[in-house]
């Protein structure tokens, strides 16, 4: 491969955990950059490191002000400028777009430079279709805002893509299940990394192994797509229905029981009322 020597913006994708992921072209082009910009010095500067470079880092994201945006804009057009971001490919999920945008509306040479990214990486170990997807990225931390953007999720016919956190991720397997019903699905962590692990099974299978689990690592969530399954007995709706009892109000289990198997709400409910009098 020939050494770039126009000046402008070049998008590099850098490893998500293993550095024999960095490709030639990106470490040819971080070796030859005057500038890097980056969301941790510290961190970029373990893999320029890696590769023996030592070149000026600035941090950067879409927060950053016109001012400081115009005078990256000014280095572009006389430097070599890397732009990375911790880990993968920049932009996906990661501050950058903006000065793509600007500096392709200046006139500015802007290209990439392609690699790791562990939306696709996830993708590719779940053994879930990946046709069409949606990557949604990181899901509100708080239930109902999460239960708000899986409802808008629920009716799409694609394999959706999240990132989370070990801390949060058996409640946000649990509001999965409860919005998009009992789908397959993977959990995978440490992609590339010693550790790395994939965890398939249906949602509520993993929602029952990590209700009281919190892995470590970066860990992304696939979700398969709706399937067309068959009707469910009226005796495993009801088991499921007496399940849900265990752990919610008669109205809120019988919405989601309604919503996993297709039942009527109204009739659910009613059901959950009358065992509930018998009871007592």
């Amino acid at each position: 491969m020939s050494a770039p020597v126009e000046h402008g913006l070049y998008i590099v994708a850098t490893p998500i955990g293993n550095l024999g992921d960095l490709s030639r072209r990106a470490e040819q082009v971080l070796g030859l950059a005057d500038l890097v910009l980056v969301e941790d010095s510290r961190v970029t500067g373990k893999l320029l490191n890696h590769i023996g470079k030592k070149c000026k880092m600035v941090v950067y994201n879409d927060h950053k002000g016109k001012q400081e945006r115009q005078e990256i804009l000014a280095a572009l057009r006389c430097k070599i400028v890397a732009l990375v971001s911790d880990a993968g490919t920049p932009l996906i999920s990661d501050p950058g777009y903006k000065l793509v945008r600007d500096a392709q509306a200046q006139g500015i040479y802007v290209t990439t430079v392609p690699g790791p990214s562990a939306v696709i990486a996830a993708l590719t170990l779940s053994g879930l279709p990946s046709d069409r997807f949606l990557f949604e990225g990181f899901l509100p931390s708080k239930t109902k805002a999460r239960g708000e953007v899986l409802t808008e999720l629920n009716p799409l016919k694609a394999t959706l893509v999240f990132y989370e956190n070990g801390s949060r991720l058996g409640a946000m397997l649990a509001d999965a299940l409860a919005k998009l019903g009992d789908r397959q699905g993977a959990v995978i962590r440490e992609i590339t990394k010693k550790f790395e692990e994939t965890v398939t099974g249906s949602l509520k299978e993993l929602a029952e192994r990590y209700a009281n689990e919190k892995p470590k690592g970066e860990i992304a969530v696939v979700i398969g797509p709706p399937v067309a399954a068959k009707p469910a007995s009226e005796a495993e709706v009801e088991q499921a229905l007496r399940e849900a009892l265990q752990r919610l109000p008669a109205s809120k289990a019988a919405g989601e029981i309604s919503r996993i198997y297709g039942a009527d709400r109204k009739t659910l409910y009613d059901l959950a009322n009358r065992w509930k009098a018998e009871s007592q």
